[in-house]
């Protein structure tokens, strides 16, 4: 499912119009977006939990070459997935 399919979805369940459920999926994901960067996180109860976690440098290699490359430490989004989300998907 992408995006566009995902917004049709939403509006169907909750009939409102493709416009509002596309302004309110774009709200939703920029408020994850914003609580996140600001190393907070989102629980949403049943659903699941969004995070983020710190990845250390590391060394790697290029494929092509063999030659050591480095990498940058990063920060990664993590999502967790709820106990009502895993029962309903076993």
């Amino acid at each position: 499912m992408n995006k566009q399919e995902l917004i049709e979805a939403i509006a169907n369940e909750v009939e409102v119009t493709k416009a509002t459920a596309a302004g309110c999926l774009d709200a939703f994901i920029n408020t994850v977006t914003k609580v996140l960067k600001k190393k907070g996180e989102v629980r949403l109860v049943g659903f699941g939990t969004f995070t983020t976690a710190k990845r250390k440098a590391t060394t790697g290699r290029n494929p092509q070459t063999g030659a050591p490359i480095k990498i940058a430490a990063s920060t990664q989004p993590k999502f967790r997935a709820g106990k009502a989300l895993k029962d309903a998907l076993n």
